[in-house]
């Protein structure tokens, strides 16, 4: 008797075809899992979804859209050990970068279908999940500036072209940052608090090498003033991210810790997972292991399957 998982589908995702979308989805899973197809509407939510599906007993839940999608699904699951399939059709699609899930359609069907899970972090920003990061100041000011239309259109570049449209209007902030173990002020044009970020998360990248499984969030502190050198401290960013390497740069500063409070003068705007929630102030935390996720399977699990059995092997495996 083939499983019973519920698909929870945002139509309004991405740039494809919505219906080819899903027919790929029953195709590829449909032979295997009895998929429970619950579309969602302004009126009926992913998290009404994922709620009622919990609620019903379910053993596992599949999510297809967005990383916003994604973050609603999430919320229902926080410590209930209930597997989660990600089948990402976003505009981004950072949750999915972050963990090594393919973005296409085929594959991530493909890495449900394995079967393979692992825990990973989530914060909590006022209360929300963070799957992967809350922006403060510069990068809540270009998400806001971002329609539905300009991402239908230019997809993951809206960003960068509203980016480069918000270089003009930096302003810098006063802010107070409270740790579990230190209190700090600082000016700052842009605050990330991460709990995940893909390389391409640039103003996440101080420390680089976000790690989503080791009970604490990465902050980065950008207190750049003018455009040049804005442009200057995110090239920093990024190259320092692809090298995995922390940033050296005067303007960026970075901490780590498990849970930030943090107050700005003025207030602030602030995105979480690429949707505003609100102003200033926040409070994030770090809460361990409190999502499982299917993932792909490594070549070092797959040959740890292979040996699993065999005697007097002295071999140690590290994952790369």
């Amino acid at each position: 008797m083939k499983p019973s998982i519920c698909l929870i589908f945002n139509p309004v995702s991405g740039q494809g075809d919505p219906d080819q979308d899903l027919a790929m989805i029953v195709s590829l899973l449909g032979s295997e899992i009895d998929l429970d197809i619950q579309i969602t509407t302004p009126e009926t939510t992913a998290l009404d979804f994922a709620i009622r599906a919990v609620e019903l007993g379910a053993t596992a839940l599949i999510a297809s859209g967005g990383d916003g999608t994604i973050s609603a699904v999430t919320e229902a699951l926080i410590g209930k050990n209930i597997p989660l399939g990600i089948i990402a059709r976003g505009t981004a699609n950072g949750f999915a970068n972050a963990l090594g899930i393919p973005t296409t359609i085929a594959p991530a069907c493909a890495t449900i279908l394995s079967g393979n899970t692992r825990t990973v972090d989530i914060g909590l920003c006022n209360g929300k999940p963070m799957l992967l990061l809350a922006g403060i100041g510069f990068e809540a000011e270009v998400v806001n500036s971002v329609n539905r239309e300009a991402k239908n259109w230019l997809g993951s570049l809206a960003y960068l072209v509203a980016s480069l449209g918000q270089l003009g209007n930096l302003k810098q902030f006063d802010t107070k940052i409270e740790t579990e173990d230190k209190i700090i002020t600082v000016p700052a044009t842009a605050l990330t608090i991460a709990n995940a970020a893909p390389p391409m998360s640039i103003l996440a990248q101080g420390g680089a090498n976000v790690i989503f499984n080791d009970g604490l969030l990465d902050l980065t502190i950008v207190a750049t003033q003018t455009q040049t050198n804005a442009i200057a401290a995110s090239f920093e960013l990024l190259t320092s991210a692809l090298k995995g390497e922390s940033v050296n740069c005067p303007e960026v500063g970075f901490m780590r810790a498990k849970r930030f409070s943090i107050t700005t003068n003025p207030l602030q705007k602030v995105v979480l997972d690429g949707e505003i929630i609100g102003l200033t102030p926040v409070e994030v935390e770090s809460i361990p292991n409190a999502l499982t996720i299917f993932v792909p399977r490594t070549e070092v699990i797959q040959l740890e399957e292979k040996l699993e059995g065999l005697p007097n092997l002295n071999i140690t495996l590290k994952e790369v």
